[in-house]
This record gives C-alpha cells, structure tokens and sequence, in this order.
C-alpha cells in the first residue's frame, strides 16, 4: 500500500534583477501529527537534513528556502520517496554531492529505512539527472541532451583571408548572443530611456556590452564561430550605405558583366533605405529591390558598391542579398580596405534580407574607387547556382526607428533589440511588434527569443509560427547577458546567477528536434561553473555562487536552441561593481563564456575540443643589421587550461598610418624581417594559434629606419595598466572617485556614462532617476572614452622618425627579463603613460602594474652608470615611487641619486597647459598642452605629477601654466635625463609632440 503525504507551505521567491533576501533560516512547523510513526520518521530524518545544510553547510550548503515538497511511502515495495522543492534544484549536482545527499539522508533515517529504496527527487527529476553530461561517466550520459545528427550547413560566412582555420575550436557553429537591454520608448511616459538605472558610472543597459564587443564576440570568433546579435555591435556612430536602389549621390553602385551572354536581373523585395525615420513596422528589406545573376566557375561579373566614408576611422562592413535554394553557398565577397583586400565567402542559400556582418575594416575618409569598396563577383564552384547583389553598409550609425514622434537621437549600437531588428528586417508579428506597438519593453525582451528562432527556421520557428522558414541558419546555442539588482552591505559579492528552462513556450520539454531542453541546464550548470571557478581563481576566492535557476524568462524559454540567461553579477552592489569595472576582470570572463560555450558544444555534439591561446608577451622589435630587423616574443601558459597551448603565430603588419594586414603565419616565436623602406613606421602584433583558435592580440611596437638617421632610440612600452576608477571606501561613503583616478579603459570604453555623485551606501532606490546610492551622472553616456591603446610606441615613434631618428620598440617585460639591453642604445624613450600599481578588489589578492620593479630598477641603474640618455613620460612616475605608505629610503635613493628628481604633488594640474623654463625649450616651443578630458581620441591624463630637481645638475625645463609646479626636469652629467610628469602622448597635436621631442632631443645634444 501506498501512501502520500503532502504538504504545503508559503515560500518566499526571488526574481531576477531583484536583490536576494537574508533572513536568518527558520524551520517551517511542518504539521505531521496526522501521520503515521514511519512518515513521521522520515519527515524528521529528511528536514534535520535540510537544517544542517541550511545552517551549517553539512554536509554541504543549499538553498535557504530548500524544504520538503512531498513524501511517498510505499512500504510492500519497501520504497521511499523524497520529492523536495524546487531551491533545492538550484544546487549544482555532481556525482560527489549527490552521494554526500544520499548518504546523510539515509544516516539520518537510521535502521527503519535501511532496507529501503530510496529516490531523491527535485523538479520531478531523479537529483542524479541533474547532473550535467560532462561531469559524468561517458557511460552515465543522458542521449537525449545531445545534439541530433542534421544535414550539414555550409557556414554562413567564411574568411578565406584568413591565416588559420581552427580544426577543435567553434567552427562550423553560429551563436546567437546579445547585451541585456538598451535605450528604448516609454509609451508611460512618452520619452526615450534607459530601462534600467544609471548607477556606479554606468547603466546595465551598456555595461554587459564592454564584456561582449570587446571581448567575448573576438574570442568567439576567433575560435571559428559566426556570431550573431540582436542589436548593433558597431560602435562607429558614422554609417554609410551603398544600395542599387538609391540616388547616386557620392555613393556608387557599380555592375560589370563580360560581353552580353550574361546580365544582372531584378529581384524583389530588396533592401533600400527608404523613407527616413521608419514608422510603425516598416520593413526596409520590402522597399526596394535586389539584382541577381548567373553563377560562374570563371568570373564573368561583378557589383562594386563604393563608399564616400565621413571619417577615418574603425568601420564594420555588412552586406544583404535575396536568399534562395537556387543562389550560391560560395559567394565571393572582396572588402577592400587601408590595410589591403579581405576575401570571404558566403552561403547566399541562407540568411538573407537582413544585414550579415563581414568583418570590421579601416577607410579613410572620403572616396577612392580603387582601395576602399566591396567587390562581389559571380564566381562559385557550381555554375548552375545564382549570386544575389543588394545592399552594403559602412559602419552603424544612429536610430532611425521613430516611436512616439521621434528617433532615439542616439548611435544604434545603445538601442534595444526590439529597433535594430526593425532595420534589420525581422517580420513585426513573429518578432518584435508581439503588442501591436503598445508596449515596447514587453516587445524588446520579447523578441530577443524569438529572433533566434526566426534565425533558425521551421521547424524551429516563432511561437506564432513554428514552420516559418526563417533566415535557415543553424543556430546552436544562444546566451543572454545580464547583470542583476541587488545589494548587500557585508564584504561578500552578490555573484552569479544562472537561469535556464525546462520547458519551451510550446509547454513541452524538448526541442523540435527532440532533444531534451534539459540540454539547457546543462549549459548554465557549465557556464556558471567556468565563472565561478576562473574569477575564485584569478580575483575572488568566495566569489558567491548563486542559484541554478528553472525559470519560464522569456530570453530562457524561447529559444528553440539550447540556451541560457546569465547574471553575471549585480550592478547595484558596490563589491561587484569594483570588479565589473575592471577591464581585466572583463576579459577574463569572457574567456570564461567564451570556454564554457566551447566545452558545452564540444559535449553535446560528442567532439573533442582545444582552448585558443592566450595573448603573447615580452614582445621586442631589434634592428639585425642594416636591412633587417627581428620581432621576438613569448607565448603565455593557460594555468587554468592545459590545452591553450600556442602552436604558431601570426604577425600582422601595418605601414605608417594605414591599417593591419590579413598577417603571416610563422611557426617560431621569432621572425626576421628584410627589405624595409626608409623613413616608413612599421608596426606588428603578433597573436598566438592553436587547433583552437587565434588569440586575442599583441601589444603594438613599431620600428623605423631613418634614411640618413641621427641615432638608434629605443622606445619602452611600459604602460601596460588598465584599471577602475580610484574608489572611496570610508565608513557609509562608498563608490568611485573620478577626481583621485579615473581609471584606464583598455583600447577604449563604451559603458561609462558621468561621474558618481551619489556615494551614501544608505541612500535608498525611489526611481530609477532617482536609484540612491551609486548614482552617477548622464555626461558621457553613449560617448566613446579613449583608454591604453597599447599602440604609443608608434606616436612616440613618429615624432623621432619627423626629426630623423631610427627607432626600435620593445615591451618593459624584455628589459626586465634582460632579453633586450638597455646598455646597447644611445637614447631610451620609457613610454609609462599612466602606469601605476593598483589594488586589487580584495586585500589578500597581489597588485599589479609597479612601475619600477627591481628588476627594471637595476635596468635603469644600470644604464645611468653606463652613460646614454634617458627620456622618461607619465602621470605617475613620481607618485607610484614615492607617494605610498610603504615607501623606502631606496626608493627615494633612487628617485633622487639615479632619476634626478624630487616628488612634490600627485594633482599638479587640471587644466593640461604647460610653458618652458628652460632658454632651450623655450626656443623651440613656449607652451604647449597635454589632455585632462575624457574624449575618443586619446586618453586624458587627469593626475600628472609635480617633480622638482634633485641636484645642482638638474633644474626645472617645463612648468604646468595654471600654478607653475614644476611639471618636468631635465639632467646634464653623466646620463642625460629628461622626465615628464604628464605623458608625451598626451601632447595635444602631431606638431606640439614633435617640438616637444625636438626639444628633448636637443637637450641630449647639447653639451
């Protein structure tokens, strides 16, 4: 016979993007005075269970709010059923910690259920089934997880331009991912706003976007997958689109057929751009017309499509065509750009009429018909096939949606979902017009979901729709980035979170395919674990791991493909924020998401995988003799990844201003380098391959050879710092402090909208324009910041090949390391921009970026008893030396006996105007100024030191205008010393710098 018990009891849930509660643990009165002594028995046996884990984390720790759900006796089968509720599940199960589960509840029930059988369910799942594939036995994997055999889809794009083809990375696969929200209309309130709150110098709404562009979409692609988005990765505000359908202008649409057998031929609907802004749900992609023709094994025809580009600078290339069963999966792509030409080739069979990314690219500004367009020709292995030609666009630029009688006002790329998927010519109904235009947050994050199915098609399709035919591209996984809500005051972060579904929209709990969605929670089980263990590793040992969430979020039911909703962590809390800030801390998460989708695809379609290297270091660039030069460089062991082993490398080349070619790939960690020009900069960075993938890049070093040259200089890149801005930690005062250090954006930041104003840790949220505590002004917020670009030996480098110097570069790692000699050059330039040594998030993890290492400290030493001329540059030289509590009389020896200068101040000015002090200077240039304000050009130098000399051989050359601290000093003995307490790069204008470094060249000359 059988018996039930059931109880019921109120539990209090936690949504997503709302802060956890901490309530101290009390046990639920369960009422069992109705039941019989053997289920009283196991009622108690299984709660002092759920009590020791609760309270004491014996034998391991569980969700607060686990409880019993039911009990099921069936005492003529001698079997025992133990259903718990559902945060019990969000524990992440391994074989270990089901055994410990099962052992102490059997414990506890003593010898009256000994000879039981005993099932421990959750979610109406066996706990054991919840356990992630990868962690079991092979033998032990659930099938139906894994991936089904389908017919094989060329990929939609390929780079034939490139210089390896990862063999165990992610090619062959498309993801689809995208960045929490994003600038949006508020029918409520009929204005454009952010949907979340602006807090801790940023929003969330831009703030998983610094993880994702910079970041993870490289990584992912440079293990081979073709990532698509949701919303506009380009960031290029200027935007240009060539299209056969519209006005000449300066733009040219060009088309070429050899002889008159063969001619390009109409096709409808095509892309045009239309009437701007778009009203209600127009669909772009119906408005005008495309053009086709007949493929050939030789090419016989081609479409140019020229741009007029508005400005120099960094542009994605995207292009559409009309899909058909009928057109090419080859289609020959040529994007020519500063840096050379880029071929692809690209299945026209699948995802068309909307706009399908290339590759980002260098223009210049303005319009030449030879060196910057798109070239697509009618080549194709199979001659029976047809090659679409519609439209090409240059950069992303800015809304053109318009709700409520107006556009964004605002570059693409900070719009929600729910606009870019509008121009990118999403059907409204299946996509994103779920309301019927009455309410566009509701549409926004509805979409995102159904965007991946429509990507993917029938019988994948919407909810609406599963048979809709859709853009056919085989999607196999899907990410939503977020962060969350919350706070805490205690010195633990709020962590990671992980939601996933069970069950589609379709109510069923498998994919179209038959594939279990269970395949889900084995990819946030997966990603969750990845994070959790690289950042306890790297920054946090008790990084919180939250939950392992079964929850019907849209962004979580409704892709038809396995995926996954991830808080990363909260931007409300303080902690967490101090890490989310942190470019280093972004990179490595991304790596983390980046292996996790990697393993999670590698399992589930039962291949093996490798992980792609991570970036080189000690990068240095000599001359060998008089023709030739040698890069060298150091590939980096992956502690946390045997198989992230470098194998070769490519090394990419730039001439002067132009742009990186497509690179040579070289087996060694050196190459040799002849028949350089004269007088031309050339500039290299080297990644590192694998059977995985490429890495992410060098630093940047440059090098030239002067026609008739003055002197060989060496120039130090020893600016290797990226960093948050300076925080204030006192008491209830707490948060960011632009005024001490703005910090260092790697490359340059895109998430940072104004200054914190609001630093009251118990300043409550009321609104989220009025969020209490983080709150941060609106001045910078959709602005580009310029960070360390990791490429100023080349401007350092200009001004010395403008006066007819040679110069080699090389990174402070080689000087440390004693790979390159300081003692063998006449000149040494330090490039220490704004190097400094930084805390980490918690006290017990090291700092990083010294700037005088005793390694580089006997270097310099050294080279100053030897003779030479040192030229130095920084905001900080002075202060990361001398202003620090545990500062030595060595170090000061050091600033005074061997550098020549005394510290004085860590704030010398604000304003960045500078005039001479010296008759040499002055001669040459009387004043001149530095940057002090964040813009997208170069990054400002807010905190420059105050030196003063030390010595009678040392005297003040250069003072800050506003107050005359003296901002630089010059020596003359026996090593000639020029230090700066700003950063050369920082000189505003290319004829400022290169009076600057005249000056400082003369100083060395003169006797």
């Amino acid at each position: 016979m059988k018996q039930r018990f059931v109880l019921l009891f109120l539990l209090i849930s936690t949504t997503s993007c709302a802060p956890p509660f901490f309530k101290k643990y009390r046990t639920p009165r369960y009422d069992i005075s109705n039941l019989d002594k053997t289920a009283q028995q196991a009622y108690v046996a299984v709660d002092k269970f759920l009590q020791d884990c609760i309270t004491h984390s014996n034998p391991l720790a569980i969700n607060r709010y686990s409880r019993i759900d039911t009990i099921i006796i069936n005492k003529s089968e001698s079997v025992l059923e133990i259903n718990f509720n559902e945060p019990f599940s969000y524990l992440a199960f391994r074989p270990e910690n089901t055994a410990q589960i099962r052992n102490a509840i059997e414990q506890n029930l003593g010898k009256k259920f000994k000879n039981y059988k005993i099932n421990l369910r959750t979610i109406e799942q066996p706990i054991e089934a919840l356990i992630p594939n990868i962690f079991r036995p092979l033998a032990d994997y659930d099938t139906t997880r894994l991936a089904r055999e389908h017919d094989f889809v060329i990929p939609l794009v390929t780079n034939l331009s490139a210089k390896y083809a990862p063999e165990l990375g992610l090619q062959n696969r498309h993801i689809a991912l995208w960045h929490s929200h994003g600038w949006y209309f508020e029918q409520g309130l009929q204005r454009w706003e952010w949907q979340r709150a602006r807090v801790f110098q940023t929003v969330e709404d831009l703030l998983p976007m610094s993880f994702t562009v910079p970041y993870l979409l490289p990584m992912l692609e440079n293990a081979g997958a073709h990532v698509l988005l949701p919303r506009e990765r380009d960031i290029q505000t200027n935007e240009v689109i060539v299209d056969n359908d519209s006005p000449a202008d300066s733009l040219v649409y060009l088309e070429k057929s050899v002889g008159d057998t063969i001619a390009w031929q109409d096709l409808q609907p095509g892309f045009s751009v239309g009437n701007l802004p778009y009203i209600g749900s127009i669909n772009p992609f119906y408005t005008g017309t495309c053009r086709s023709i007949k493929s050939d094994t030789l090419a016989s025809a081609a479409v140019e499509w020229i741009p007029d580009i508005p400005e120099t600078g960094d542009y994605f290339v995207s292009i559409t065509y009309a899909p058909a069963d009928s057109h090419a999966t080859d289609a020959r792509y040529t994007v020519f750009h500063t840096g050379g030409h880029t071929e692809f080739s690209v299945n026209q069979q699948i995802g068309g009429r909307t706009w399908i990314y290339l590759g980002q690219f260098r223009f210049t500004k303005g319009f030449f018909p030879q060196t910057q367009k798109v070239v697509l020709t009618n080549l194709s292995t199979d001659s029976s096939s047809w090659v679409s030609a519609d439209a090409v666009r240059f950069g992303g630029g800015m809304g053109t949606v318009s709700r409520g009688g107006s556009t964004s006002g605002r570059p693409r790329f900070v719009e929600a979902a729910r606009y870019y998927l509008q121009f990118a010519g999403m059907p409204d109904s299946l996509v994103y017009n779920v309301t019927e235009q009455e309410n566009d947050y509701i549409d926004d994050y509805l979409s995102r979901g159904e965007w991946v199915n429509y990507l993917r098609g029938s019988p994948f399709g919407p909810a609406k729709n599963r048979q809709e035919k859709g853009l056919g591209i085989p999607i196999d996984l899907s990410l939503s980035f977020h962060t969350d809500a919350g706070f805490t005051r205690n010195d633990t972060t709020l962590g990671t979170l992980l939601i996933y579904s069970s069950m589609g929209s379709d109510t069923t709990r498998f994919f179209p395919d038959f594939v279990s969605r269970y395949a889900n929670r084995d990819f946030a089980d997966m990603l969750q674990t990845q994070l959790v263990e690289d950042i306890r590793h790297k920054y946090d040992p008790v990084w919180t791991r939250r939950s392992i969430w079964d929850k019907e979020y849209s962004e979580a039911y409704r892709p038809n493909v396995p995926s996954a909703l991830l808080e990363l962590l909260s931007h409300h809390n303080f902690l967490d924020m101090k890490f989310a800030l942190d470019p280093r801390f972004r990179f490595d998460v991304s790596r983390s998401i980046y292996k996790a989708m990697l393993k999670f695809l590698a399992v589930h379609n039962q291949i093996e995988y490798v992980v792609q290297p991570l970036p080189v270091d000690h990068f240095a660039i000599e001359f060998v003799d008089s023709a030739a030069i040698e890069l060298h460089w150091q590939a980096v062991a992956d502690s946390l990844e045997p198989t992230a082993e470098a194998k070769n490398f490519i090394v990419y080349t730039r001439i002067d201003s132009g742009a990186f070619d497509n690179g040579r790939l070289v087996s060694t960690n050196k190459m040799v380098i002849d028949s350089l020009e004269t007088d031309k900069i050339y500039s290299y960075k080297v990644s590192a391959v694998n059977e995985g993938g490429q890495s992410m890049p060098s630093e940047i070093l440059s090098v030239c050879r002067a026609d008739s040259s003055k002197g060989v200089v060496l120039i130090i890149n020893a600016f290797d710092r990226v960093a948050t801005a300076a925080t204030i930690e006192e008491g209830s005062l707490l948060g960011f402090s632009d005024l001490w250090d703005q910090g260092v954006p790697d490359r340059y930041d895109l998430n940072y909208i104004g200054q914190q104003y609001n630093l009251d840790a118990n300043s409550n949220w009321l609104d989220d324009d009025a969020p209490g505590h983080g709150a941060s002004f609106s001045t910078h917020e959709t602005k580009i910041i310029a960070g360390n670009t990791f490429d100023f030996p080349y401007l350092h480098g200009t001004s010395l090949r403008n006066l007819g110097y040679s110069f080699v570069s090389c990174s402070d790692e080689t000087i440390e390391s004693q790979k390159v000699n300081l003692n063998k050059f006449n000149f040494v330039d330090f490039i220490f921009g704004e190097e400094k040594e930084t805390a980490a998030q918690r006290e017990n993890m090291p700092k990083h970026y010294r700037i005088f290492t005793p390694e580089l400290r006997q270097a310099i030493a050294e080279y100053t008893q030897h003779g030479g001329n040192l030229f130095m540059s920084g905001s900080y030289i002075g202060t990361d030396l001398i202003s620090k509590p545990d500062v030595s009389f060595a170090d000061s020896a050091f600033a005074q006996d061997t550098l020549k200068f005394r510290h004085r101040t860590n704030w010398a000015a604000r304003s960045g105007g500078i005039v001479a002090n010296d008759p040499l200077f002055h001669a040459i240039i009387p004043k001149f100024s530095f940057n002090t304000e964040l813009n997208s050009q170069i990054y400002a130098a807010e905190a420059p030191d105050g030196l003063e000399p030390a010595g009678v051989h040392s005297r003040t050359i250069l003072r800050y205008a506003e107050n005359n601290i003296s901002a630089a000093v010059g020596h003359k003995g026996n090593c000639d010393i020029v230090i700066f307490g700003f950063p050369f790069e920082t000189i505003l204008e290319q004829k400022s710098r290169d009076s600057v470094m005249r000056a400082v060249m003369r100083w060395f000359d003169q006797k």
